[in-house]
């Protein structure tokens, strides 16, 4: 089983464990979700990015 990297929400560091060893926060994977054409959830996703996007 191979490891997946992670990347820390706060402070932007790459690490392999699920919480960040410096700051504690959560990790989460850094690659974008796979493209499908199909998406049926594609339109709420792309929703939360533009109001998360206009919160900052």
């Amino acid at each position: 089983m191979g490891l997946k990297i992670h990347r820390c929400r706060n402070c932007s560091r790459y690490t392999f464990e699920e919480k960040c060893p410096s700051c504690g926060s959560v990790a989460v994977d850094p690659s974008p979700a796979r493209y499908s054409p199909k998406d049926p959830y594609g339109k709420y996703r792309r929703l939360a990015r533009k109001e998360e996007l206009c919160r900052k």
